[in-house]
């Protein structure tokens, strides 16, 4: 089944159990993969798919963060469920020590031994854990391990 037709699938039970919220994000989440689709021309890909939902991710993340440096405890509450009924159409994320066993091993086949190979780390390891992790932990542990 696709994305597509898991979200049409929830989106109706929603409807039906009258829960509002979860609806709600369906249906954001439904029009953004809509509108990817309609951007690029074709019915998308599961990788296409998967990044449609880590952009969406990312953005209630973003601020989520936002929110709790303004103090605004209902927004933030209201994002967090959010993020919970996104995570569901992601893959599994990587552990702290997953990303790391994989930025060690990528750096070991590029031979970087500094942060002038940041770069080549970086492009080497954002393909492997595409949806997976967060650019921001990858960012962080390719950092620390370079400097090692």
């Amino acid at each position: 089944m696709s994305l597509l037709q898991d979200l049409t699938s929830d989106m109706v039970s929603a409807m039906k159990n009258r829960d509002k919220e979860t609806l709600g994000v369906v249906r954001m989440l439904k029009a953004a993969v809509q509108n990817e689709q309609i951007e690029q021309g074709h019915d998308l890909t599961p990788d296409e798919e998967v990044a449609v939902m880590a952009r969406e991710y990312k953005q209630r993340k973003e601020s989520l963060d936002e929110f709790k440096q303004a103090g605004r405890q209902d927004l933030v509450e209201k994002t967090e469920a959010e993020m919970k009924v996104v995570e569901k159409y992601m893959p599994q994320q990587l552990s702290e020590d997953d990303v790391k066993k994989i930025v060690d091993e990528t750096i070991e086949q590029v031979g970087a031994s500094s942060m002038k190979d940041f770069g080549k780390v970086m492009g080497a390891v954002m393909p492997k854990v595409k949806g997976q992790a967060d650019g921001k932990l990858v960012n962080q542990t390719v950092k620390s391990e370079l400097n090692k």
